[in-house]
């Protein structure tokens, strides 16, 4: 009897001391690369996470055509709409594009049908109507979220709807150096540079394509070193206390330079080539499996998972607060 009640004290021990655990922090899942034709079983990976948040890091549909035309990406967003899984409904959501879900793979501002792509994209994200996004060009914008009485700074980019051509062939491009050549346009840099103005205690940046990364030859913003060398010069200030996520290539990593680190999270359900991938910047390996990445909030201190499908951790690290 005595032997009874002891394991029914212990396991109320415990039962309380997890919930309090998990009461004290915030989830967020991340990930990229979600084809609506392929199988999504990373999702009752997921689940098990009891994610607060998921954001999608783009590509969250493949519809792009090589004509640009978006019959295909209507198909995509229809599909897509009926195979993601009901608790993202529980979640608050919040999604960037790539090109695959811009309308033409590798895509910049000369795309001709980025308007529609645009309103598409808002429209399946049910993005108020009276968001700003709908009155201005591009899907950029930031939320200010409070988590342990600290005032986190979420900031979204569009990596597509103002960017120059690229340099070079596909899979070999080159630095485009040329005066002007960008990735944000201007009018998108000087809402940036505002945002970096006000007061917060920790930065989020997500970007669709990597940042930090220079040595392979796909997207990245190397292949803007003017825009680049200008992120770094206006995060210089904030390097201790932000954090940057990206996704795009078909295989994860961690990144970090002058004290910032990167979060690569790609793909939910289209892996990479098994090809051995080296950076300068790479802390570890690149994992080209499908994945999907945690951020989880405490009051002191940010941890950070990259997972693979069953919830393996593949990568990890923490970041003190």
């Amino acid at each position: 009897m005595k032997t009874n009640i002891s394991k029914i004290i212990f396991l109320v021990f415990i039962f309380f001391n997890i919930n309090l655990v998990q009461a004290n922090s915030i989830k967020l899942g991340l990930g990229s690369c979600l084809d609506q034709d392929y199988p999504q079983p990373i999702w009752e990976s997921i689940k098990k996470e009891n994610l607060n948040y998921f954001i999608f890091l783009g590509d969250n549909v493949y519809g792009d055509s090589y004509f640009g035309n978006l019959r295909k990406m209507k198909k995509a967003y229809e599909k897509q709409e009926k195979v993601l899984p009901n608790f993202l409904n529980q979640l608050q959501i919040y999604a960037i594009w790539d090109d695959h879900d811009f309308g033409v793979n590798d895509g910049g501002e000369d795309y001709k049908n980025k308007v529609k792509a645009k309103r598409m994209f808002l429209d399946f994200w049910g993005v108020p109507k009276e968001d700003e996004r709908n009155f201005r060009e591009g899907v950029y914008f930031s939320t200010d979220e409070i988590f342990h009485e600290k005032k986190f700074k979420l900031i979204f980019l569009d990596t597509r709807y103002f960017r120059s051509e690229l340099m070079g062939n596909k899979g070999d491009y080159i630095a485009n150096k040329s005066e002007g050549a960008t990735i944000l346009g201007n009018e998108q840099w000087r809402w940036l540079k505002n945002q970096l103005n006000t007061e917060f205690d920790f930065l989020i940046i997500f970007s669709s394509i990597q940042i930090i990364a220079t040595e392979h030859g796909y997207e990245k913003w190397s292949n803007f070193p003017n825009d680049r060398e200008k992120l770094f010069d206006m995060l210089e200030q904030y390097k201790d206390k932000t954090l940057l996520f990206s996704g795009d290539r078909h295989r994860s990593g961690i990144y970090k330079k002058n004290g910032i680190t990167e979060i690569t999270s790609s793909s939910l359900n289209k892996p990479g080539s098994p090809f051995i991938e080296t950076d300068t910047y790479l802390i570890g390996e690149t994992y080209p499996e499908v994945n999907y990445s945690i951020l989880e909030i405490f009051p002191d201190s940010l941890d950070v998972q990259i997972k693979n499908k069953s919830g393996t951790i593949l990568n990890s690290i923490k970041i003190k607060l």
